[in-house]
């Protein structure tokens, strides 16, 4: 199966209103394009501002890749997993805020993938053709993240 063919819900782990990403256009070895509309109705929006903060565009950018980690599983019959985003580079936003009913095109291209599940992608967010943001993201997929989701002290 195509990893574009697939509802978003079955290539990110996130549910609800943790799930920000709409849709997924393309998703290949080498990258992901994804859609996703900023609502008034986001769990982090604040009536009083002019739409969610610029930072938050990093969530975006690592649900992108979220959606591609879920592609390539399931291209491999592997089911999803959680990854962990370790951190941004040169996270550039051209305006202070991702304005309400902005549709989103989020581009995350993968720069590597080590064996040992640690990566780096080149991420760029879209209005139209206009880039509103960009950042390079390192993120980790463990063969088991469960070991890293549980408390060692339970």
């Amino acid at each position: 199966m195509e990893a574009h063919d697939a509802a978003v819900e079955r290539l990110v782990p996130h549910r609800g209103g943790m799930l920000w990403i709409d849709r997924v256009i393309h998703c290949d070895a080498d990258g992901v394009i994804a859609e996703a509309t900023v609502h008034a109705h986001h769990l982090l929006a604040d009536e009083h501002d002019p739409g969610l903060p610029a930072w938050l565009g990093i969530e975006y950018m690592a649900q992108g890749i979220a959606a591609w980690a879920g592609g390539r599983a399931l291209s491999r019959g592997e089911p999803v997993k959680p990854g962990f985003l370790l951190g941004t580079r040169r996270y550039h936003c051209h305006q202070p805020w991702l304005p309400f009913g902005l549709r989103l095109r989020i581009e995350c291209h993968r720069e590597l993938m080590g064996d040992n599940g640690l990566g780096m992608f080149a991420c760029r967010l879209l209005d139209g053709e206009r880039e509103i943001a960009s950042a390079n993201v390192s993120v980790f997929e463990p063969p088991d993240p469960d070991l890293y989701l549980n408390d060692p002290r339970s």
